[in-house]
């Protein structure tokens, strides 16, 4: 995978270019304020202060989310497999992960971890691994968000097949994401859809977002899980 998104690096808006997606929201930005607002508004409902937490987005990327996201937590930093998408991303906290299979961070430090479209890229043997060493490196009473691409829809179904980057894309549902998190020890859980609303729409309407969250349509999904604050939520 770190070979793959190597090579993918220099080309990589090139490659997530198609017409549905363009239509749907020019450009990518849009597609990661949306994330954000989903992590923003589900951090603020629980009772979390944004200004307080140490967030960790594993696979990073070059960045995007998290130079949306600094300016509003106590410290964020990122991590990737791929050396070749760090390097758009120096005015940012964030560290080449060498092994995709062990997060380069110690035990129990971070508040809040996030996986932006990437289990979909992991093998499926090794998602618990992944699941395992987020746990390992959250705090007691810490939250782990998974965002993916949701294969109940139809169009997202669409652009992946054409998406380069997502040859080897195997989709998980709501559902699987949430069993992934439960047998890692998460409870807590809870899920929302998102992306149902272009970004024209959605910027005059977006709350409308917010009643249609539980309908499994959206072109996204969030699942939340939350590290338990004693040692008897601890995987095997």
């Amino acid at each position: 995978m770190a070979a793959e998104f190597d090579r993918f690096s220099t080309v990589y808006d090139h490659l997530l270019h198609d017409p549905i997606r363009e239509r749907f929201a020019p450009g990518s930005r849009f597609f990661h304020e949306r994330k954000w607002v989903l992590l923003r508004d589900w951090l603020r409902e629980i009772g979390i202060d944004l200004a307080q937490i140490f967030w960790l987005d594993v696979g990073c990327g070059r960045g995007e989310l998290l130079r949306i996201g600094w300016p509003y937590v106590g410290r964020a930093v990122g991590c990737d497999v791929s050396a070749g998408m760090l390097d758009d991303s120096g005015d940012l906290e964030v560290v080449h992960q060498p092994d995709p299979n062990r997060l380069p961070f110690t035990d129990g430090r971070l508040d809040l971890v996030t996986t932006v479209c990437v289990y979909h890229h992991v093998p499926l043997e090794d998602r618990p691994k992944l699941s395992s060493e987020v746990f390992r490196v959250l705090k007691p009473g810490g939250w782990f968000c998974i965002i993916e691409h949701n294969p109940f829809n139809p169009v997202t179904q669409l652009i992946v097949r054409r998406t380069p980057v997502d040859a080897d894309a195997r989709l998980l549902t709501a559902r699987q994401a949430s069993r992934t998190m439960r047998e890692a020890g998460f409870h807590s859980i809870r899920k929302r859809f998102f992306l149902f609303l272009p970004e024209g729409l959605f910027r005059k309407t977006g709350r409308f977002e917010t009643f249609l969250s539980g309908i499994p349509l959206g072109g996204q999904y969030g699942v939340m899980g939350k590290k338990p604050r004693t040692d008897s939520g601890m995987p095997l």
